[in-house]
């Protein structure tokens, strides 16, 4: 509230002004002080597409308004690392796609978007329901945070068109199209079983166009890699992937490769990168979490269709212990920005963004809740980044991907 923003001036100009330093082209800088760091930081306006806070708010004693002891996302925790807004993503597990399943995972999202909803609506002085591209900007100038929500897996949808524009009009702003298992829309990049679709189905094609009529943004993160290139052949707006990394430095199934991230730029998208480490860094495949991860992993997808409340509630106790037992050596902020320098390099400032995945397994040392937010903006000051390359990277490429979202589907709706 009353901050020169340099995001403002190229919101309202209606473009993104090219930087006029680049990484690398300006001396590094090792002499920062804390001072300097949170005048750049918040002269950005800050998104970060993807945390999966909405699961805690199911739990009792979860307070969105107030600073917790776990999880890694609040209003108060926004508000100290300086993010003005924040997709909450509705995060929706998968088993086997019966009637009867499809039906409980459609009841389970519309009860967390009524939950997020209803939390949020009590801290209105804190924070508000953004539902359009202009709102973050609205509400950052009244000190509030902006929370867009979004549907993480199609799943819910089922086989039924129609379920796009109802999540739409609940708020959703952008649809997961599939999670860790192929469903009716697309295959996955992680599911273990054969290619079901060989990439979009029929039905996720007429997904595709639903989203395209809306204004809804599709996000290409977890689906495979010729479901991706799918979705590009056909989307008359751009897309994002709301929460993946680069598969040149980490060779994880679900980041993108050069090809993928070429391919977005030229779609005009953005990649948000992700601070969850196996993305971020290779894992050491010789330690004893490793060892006990796989194990887990294999063990949950020989039961996960059959498996209980009760039984998914175990096994998520049991994952967690184990991941207390045996903590990772996290990567840095330096390795994640090297992600961010290899997007830049490969297809230049205007096509990558930050998107944490806190709640859902996101965190980095010197990044581990949304409050360390600013550690990033210093890394990337460190490395010559003009502050408009980082207004651009914190929310400026993202925000011209949503505008032109809503543009061609207005430009849709005029020609029916």
């Amino acid at each position: 509230m009353g901050k020169t923003r340099i995001f403002k001036s190229l919101w309202c100009a209606g473009m993104i002004i090219m930087a006029g330093v680049w990484p690398g082209s300006a001396q590094n800088r090792a002499d920062l002080t804390e001072k300097e760091v949170l005048r750049v930081h918040e002269k950005s306006l800050t998104i970060d597409t993807h945390c999966d806070t909405p699961m805690n708010m199911l739990k009792r004693n979860f307070d969105v308004g107030r600073r917790n002891n776990t999880g890694k996302v609040d209003l108060p925790r926004m508000k100290e690392g300086g993010l003005d807004a924040m997709f909450f993503a509705i995060f929706i597990s998968q088993q086997a796609r019966t009637e009867t399943n499809t039906r409980a995972a459609y009841d389970l999202a519309h009860k967390m978007i009524d939950t997020t909803v209803a939390a949020i609506g009590r801290y209105g002085d804190l924070a508000g329901i953004a539902r359009n591209a202009e709102d973050a900007l609205i509400m950052e100038k009244s000190g509030r945070r902006a929370i867009y929500l979004g549907l993480e897996n199609g799943f819910p949808l089922g086989k039924e068109l129609s379920r796009v524009e109802e999540f739409y009009r609940k708020g959703i702003r952008y649809i997961t199209l599939c999670h860790s298992y192929h469903n009716d829309i697309c295959d996955s990049s992680s599911d273990r079983a054969k290619p079901e679709h060989n990439g979009l189905s029929h039905f996720g094609r007429l997904v595709i166009m639903e989203m395209n009529r809306l204004g809804m943004i599709i996000d290409v993160s977890h689906i495979s890699d010729k479901s991706f290139f799918d979705v590009i052949s056909i989307s008359l707006a751009p897309v994002i992937a709301s929460h993946s990394s680069v598969r040149a430095l980490a060779r994880h199934q679900r980041n993108m490769s050069d090809d993928m991230i070429r391919a977005l730029a030229r779609n005009g998208g953005v990649i948000q990168i992700c601070l969850l480490d196996e993305y971020i860094r290779d894992p050491d495949v010789n330690n004893e979490r490793y060892r006990l991860e796989r194990e887990m992993r294999e063990k949950y997808d020989a039961v996960k269709d059959t498996l209980s409340e009760a039984g998914l509630a175990a096994f998520r106790k049991e994952w967690t212990e184990m991941r207390e037992k045996y903590p990772k050596d996290l990567p840095s902020v330096a390795d994640y920005v090297d992600h961010i320098d290899h997007v830049v390099s490969l297809v230049g400032i205007n096509h990558v963004g930050i998107g944490s995945d806190f709640d859902g397994g996101g965190g980095l040392a010197g990044c581990n809740d949304v409050s360390e937010f600013p550690n990033i903006t210093r890394e990337l000051l460190k490395r010559g980044y003009s502050e408009n390359d980082i207004a651009k990277i914190w929310g400026g490429n993202f925000f011209r991907v949503f505008r032109k979202v809503e543009s061609i589907a207005a430009k849709i709706s005029s020609k029916v």
